[in-house]
């Protein structure tokens, strides 16, 4: 049976042996660790973000770890070029096993004063770009009998976030969409999770006022942020033969923020 223009049918031979992980915003921050792990975890890691420069560090860390790796400069934000960028990964490499959607933005503001635009811009970089992605992915996936898709939501979808409408929708739609794709692609061979992270150590997080963070640190459990190698290691569970039996779940990393 043809899907989309793929067949379906195992390949008996890959071009790389390794299996294949792209992950987007992989150039700093969550998406970088999570690049860090899936390389030290010996996936052929394939990193995607706008910044060159900033690539090119992360490729001379993993190559110099061992580990196997490229860089694609890619905004995530153009759909079209997104899907061409994972296509030409798949049919070059024969194969493509892990897909990670982690490249998002903020433009926070309370809604009274939040633009179209900044509303706009942030559905499209860190909701649409992922159902791109998600819809290109499956295809090579599916076609090798594996996948394991993963969307990095955010504990904003799941709680709200004042000051945050547009990021909470987009995160809260991550959501929708993941146990969306769950559903109709679990018998492909195809997992869809997210993992929702609190607030982790980073340069979004860095950027928010002392008060803020002095206020949310109380209201975490554990009593302190996060690091982006605590979401790379969910990451690299629920992408492991070991989570072959998850699938459309959210796995809240958060400190216990959101309980």
């Amino acid at each position: 049976m043809i899907w989309g223009g793929y067949d379906p049918t195992p390949k008996k031979e890959y071009v790389i042996e390794k299996r294949v992980a792209i992950v987007t915003g992989a150039s700093r921050g969550i998406g970088r660790a999570i690049a860090i792990r899936l390389a030290a975890d010996g996936r052929h890691l394939v990193g995607f973000a706008r910044n060159a420069e900033q690539l090119e560090d992360l490729r001379v860390e993993i190559t110099a770890a061992g580990g196997s790796c490229e860089m694609k400069s890619c905004d995530v934000g153009d759909g079209a070029a997104l899907a061409a960028a994972i296509e030409e990964i798949a049919e070059r490499h024969g194969r493509l096993d892990i897909m990670v959607n982690n490249a998002g933005i903020t433009r926070d503001g309370l809604i009274l004063r939040m633009s179209d635009e900044d509303f706009d811009d942030v559905l499209r970089i860190n909701l649409r770009s992922a159902f791109v992605a998600c819809r290109t992915a499956a295809r090579p996936m599916m076609r090798g009998r594996f996948g394991r898709i993963v969307n990095i939501g955010s504990v904003s979808g799941i709680m709200g976030n004042a000051g945050q409408a547009n990021y909470a929708a987009a995160k809260a739609g991550l959501i929708g969409l993941t146990k969306s794709i769950a559903k109709e692609l679990g018998g492909k061979g195809l997992t869809a999770n997210v993992i929702a992270p609190g607030f982790i150590e980073s340069d979004m997080t860095s950027a928010l006022p002392a008060a803020l963070r002095e206020a949310v640190l109380p209201a975490i459990p554990l009593k302190r942020f996060g690091t982006g190698n605590d979401i790379a290691a969910a990451v690299s569970y629920i992408t492991s033969d070991e989570a072959g039996y998850v699938t459309g779940q959210v796995l809240s990393v958060d400190g216990g923020l959101g309980m």
